[in-house]
């Protein structure tokens, strides 16, 4: 490449094109860093959307009232009693899904009985630490944040270019990484290639 430019371009003064090569993709890497992380750590967990829930942790245990009941007998004040089985000062609304079960929901939260056999299940949601926000900005959940994402792309397409001209010599782009590079493209085209031929 060097070679190239001097051939080609005289003029320009290549030790000081290095330089500020080298610092750009310095300043970038940096400033980049930490979205990068959080872009990855999004990544993989969106690679495994069918596996989990990427965003919520759902925990459900089973609730046991004292006795049995009618339906005649679930006043408001039995509803809050049945919070506290949970510990839900609260609800926010109750239903009755069926003729015998009746759904309490709460912040979060909701427990489903059947009051005639006295079982049910109480169930609450929370966000999964770190990877709830991760998501919401790799998934462009936040309103406008999609330019920044495209800006982003633009960044770490810039990032990459002025990487493949950090080094020069024997471990540069005209030698050792021409190689790299080149070994670098053949996992996505040979993953290309077996679904263009399925």
């Amino acid at each position: 490449m060097r070679i190239w430019l001097k051939r080609r371009m005289p003029w320009i003064d290549q030790d000081a094109l290095a330089r500020i090569n080298v610092a750009v993709h310095r300043d970038l890497g940096y400033a980049c860093a930490s979205l990068i992380l959080a872009y990855c750590l999004s990544g993989i967990a969106v690679n495994h959307i069918g596996d989990w829930n990427l965003d919520f942790v759902i925990t459900k245990h089973a609730v046991s009232l004292p006795h049995p009941l009618a339906k005649e007998e679930l006043t408001q004040a039995r509803i809050v009693e049945f919070g506290r089985l949970v510990d839900e000062d609260t609800y926010k609304v109750y239903d009755f899904p069926t003729a015998d079960q009746v759904k309490i929901y709460y912040d979060n939260a909701s427990l489903h009985l059947h009051f005639t056999t006295g079982q049910g299940t109480y169930e609450r949601v929370s966000r999964r630490p770190m990877l709830y926000q991760v998501n919401v900005l790799h998934l462009n959940r936040l309103k406008g944040w999609k330019w920044a994402s495209d800006l982003f792309a633009i960044v770490l397409m810039i990032l990459s270019v002025t990487g493949l001209f950090v080094l020069r010599g024997k471990y540069g782009l005209a030698r050792r990484g021409r190689w790299l590079l080149l070994g670098g493209l053949l996992p996505p085209l040979f993953a290309l290639l077996i679904f263009e031929l399925k």
